[in-house]
């Protein structure tokens, strides 16, 4: 599926992301620098009710929020340099938790990913245009 939109109409998309995705629990969010990546987890976070505040775990490697009833955790592998180091991060226990994760520059680790991991392509199009496909 493709979704193009503007960014402010980020949570529409999150929303439509999310409806058509219900029964996921991994998402592999590839894309450049600056497509929009962490911007989109928080609006998908937006829209699953989690009320932490939603930042990029760039430095933290894993983000954990929690909509009251769900565990979310929003991962970044960017400065990771392979899978070992994945593993001996915890990457590998939040994948298989059962949890909904949102994984940022998966293809540092890309073998340590669950079968039914969504593969989830974020692109600019415009200075405040994107397309999301999965």
């Amino acid at each position: 599926m493709e979704v193009n939109f503007k960014l402010r109409e980020i949570h529409k998309a999150a929303k439509k992301f999310l409806d058509s995705n219900n029964n996921i629990h991994v998402f592999a969010l590839y894309g450049e620098m600056g497509a929009g990546k962490t911007t989109f987890v928080h609006a998908v976070c937006d829209a699953l009710g989690v009320k932490n505040v939603v930042s990029s775990p760039t430095f933290s490697i894993i983000n954990q929020y929690t909509n009251g009833e769900k565990t979310i955790y929003h991962i970044d592998l960017y400065r990771l340099k392979d899978e070992e180091e994945a593993v001996q991060a915890g990457i590998e226990d939040c994948l298989f938790s059962g949890n909904i994760c949102f994984v940022e520059w998966p293809e540092r680790a890309a073998g340590i990913f669950p079968e039914e991991t969504l593969r989830v392509s974020i692109s600019v199009l415009g200075n405040n245009d994107r397309k999301i496909e999965w």
